[in-house]
């Protein structure tokens, strides 16, 4: 369940786009700069943003807990290290929007995306931005409910099955 609600954002954003508009062909030249400038839009409009806010600060926390691990004797020289890296790394999390921008730009052309920001202004768009994130996240719970009940019964015929052979597990 953890995994879910720290993976929630990333899906949000990905059925988002793939429910608003049609997936156009992927474009064999490169985006223009007017397609990634709407495509960062329609990203900062869905506040994408929210799923890497903290990149930074979390692979420079994981590196130093792993390196903890195995170097015991250096844990407050890797927790001052830690904040140098950290310092010398901050704002790097925006190469993710850019690359994030690229790949839509890539996969929408430029009118489309253009269009999807028209429409995510609109009020109908504005609610699917505020509404959307809820229903996925109920659609989750939901999910993982129907999945707990059916691995229940998944696992009941299993036993059934077996004692019919004359194995109990």
């Amino acid at each position: 369940m953890k995994y879910l609600s720290k993976a929630l954002p990333a899906v949000v954003l990905a059925l988002g786009l793939a429910l608003s508009v049609g997936h156009a062909q992927a474009q064999t030249k490169p985006p223009s700069p007017a397609a990634i400038a709407a495509a960062k839009e329609i990203l900062e409009l869905k506040r994408a943003n929210t799923i890497y806010a903290n990149a930074v600060p979390n692979i420079v926390q994981r590196t130093m807990d792993t390196l903890m691990q195995t170097n015991l004797n250096y844990q407050q020289d890797l927790k001052e290290v830690a904040m140098v890296v950290a310092k010398t790394m901050a704002g790097r999390e925006k190469e993710i929007g850019d690359g994030m921008a690229k790949i839509y730009a890539q996969d929408f052309t430029e009118q489309e995306l253009k269009d999807l920001v028209v429409f995510y202004k609109t009020p109908l768009g504005q609610k699917l931005l505020n509404e959307e994130p809820k229903a996925i996240q109920q659609s989750m719970a939901y999910m993982n409910q129907w999945a707990q009940t059916f691995a229940e019964e998944v696992n009941g015929q299993f036993r059934a099955e077996m004692r019919k052979r004359g194995k109990a597990i």
